[in-house]
């Protein structure tokens, strides 16, 4: 990577607006008020120059340096990308740690939003917004240091690999980091939501979510002649429609449980029963105890369809993240934290989503609580995540901050 100075014009970040300016405490103020350009700056940078899951060595490096100069101790995870800190407390007897989560790594598609800072590096953006999850912890680290003391202990976690499954936040697990955590605490962007607000909820926020890839054999054949071979299409076409309909007589409605086909390959002749096709899709649900079963019962399901049209059949069921189960007490504080920190209009409901997240994986060992964060800026169309075109108001940064910082605080105090 390059300096920041390099990759960020002069003067315009200083344009972007704090919203939460002036509700303290003093020694926060002053840190932004310091710091906005550097904060703004730093995302930019990011931004710039994405890094793919588990390729993520400049952005540690990147992290590493700026917690560094304040005197920070950052350990990088034995997997050679993603690092954690603390910043210790005042040392009260019985102290408690309270963790803050950011996922550092970008998407493999191609950003086309030509914005000045826009990604350099080809076929690799920061299209859900983890370049500000990442400024977000790294900004609210470097103002919780320059606190006067601290009532305990706060961990960042900036984690790699949270774009591919299992995730990586089963790497952090395994280094150790959440043990002696009390809590922990993570944001997402959210271009639904307008700039300044955050949704928070109690219960599941997310979806677990898993893939499925159904490779198909067959003899093949001439198209003329179906009765004397197995036609593959024809049985990639029953599990294409027949297998959602099954599930969806066999797994309670409820429980928000969706199979989605992604891509489907087979043939290349229209007078030809090609021997071999592959479909792959994915399956999420909302309900942890359903996504524990789903497993055995899709492959009933397959064999179910196929085993009447004569094709074989392998089936690779990917196991990816649980849902994300925010825990009440945490959600609690999290909205303490955020009215204190940006306001009570800040303060917002949402909705259960389909998508998958690895934050899930720490909320089976602590206790923590996930929301979403408003980034748009209410001109002009909603921007979605994952899509070449999406970008967000980086005055976010600054209610993100503000939200983590006094949640931390919170915790502590609790």
């Amino acid at each position: 990577m390059s300096s920041v100075g390099s990759s960020i014009g002069s003067g315009v970040e200083s344009a972007v607006a704090d919203p939460g300016a002036g509700r303290g405490p003093s020694w926060l103020d002053a840190w932004l008020d310091a710091n906005a350009h550097r904060v703004v700056a730093w995302r930019r940078h990011i931004h710039a120059y994405p890094e793919l899951s588990r390729a993520e060595h400049e952005t540690t490096a990147f992290l590493a340096e700026r917690l560094t100069r304040v005197g920070l101790r950052p350990r990088v995870l034995p997997v050679g990308t993603g690092l954690f800190c603390d910043i210790d407390g005042d040392g009260r007897p019985g102290q408690r740690t309270v963790a803050l989560r950011a996922d550092i790594d970008a998407l493999p598609l191609s950003e086309t939003t030509a914005l000045p800072y826009a990604s350099t590096v080809d076929g690799v953006a920061h299209a859900c917004g983890h370049d500000a999850h990442t400024t977000i912890v790294l900004g609210a680290a470097l103002a919780l240091a320059a606190a006067p003391s601290l009532p305990g202990r706060v961990r960042l976690i900036f984690q790699p690999a949270e774009e591919v499954m299992p995730g990586g936040a089963l790497d952090v697990l395994a280094a150790g980091v959440l043990d002696g955590v009390d809590r922990i605490f993570g944001l997402h962007c959210d271009p639904r939501l307008p700039v300044g607000q955050i949704g928070t909820r109690v219960g599941p926020i997310t979806s677990a979510s898993d893939l499925l890839e159904l490779r198909l054999t067959s003899p093949g054949g001439h198209t003329s002649r179906p009765h004397l071979t197995a036609d593959l299409v024809h049985a990639l076409g029953t599990v294409i429609t027949g297998l959602p309909t099954l599930l969806s007589r066999r797994v309670d409605p409820r429980t928000g449980t969706v199979l989605t086909w992604g891509a489907v390959h087979a043939g290349e002749a229209p007078n030809a029963i090609p021997q071999d096709g592959v479909l792959t899709g994915t399956l999420r649900t909302g309900d942890r105890g359903t996504w524990a079963k789903l497993e055995p019962l899709v492959h009933e399901l397959v064999h179910s369809l196929l085993s009447p049209l004569g094709v074989g059949f392998d089936l690779q069921h990917r196991r990816g993240v649980p849902p994300v189960v925010n825990d009440a007490a945490s959600t609690e504080l999290f909205r303490a934290g955020i009215a204190a920190g940006v306001g009570e209009a800040a303060l917002t409901s949402t909705t259960q989503s389909s998508g998958g997240e690895d934050f899930g994986w720490y909320l089976e060992h602590v206790p923590g609580s996930f929301a979403r964060l408003g980034v748009h800026s209410g001109a002009g169309r909603v921007k979605d995540l994952h899509q070449p075109t999406f970008s967000l108001d980086e005055r976010a940064l600054f209610v993100g901050i503000r939200a983590m910082v006094h949640t931390a605080l919170a915790s502590l105090q609790r």
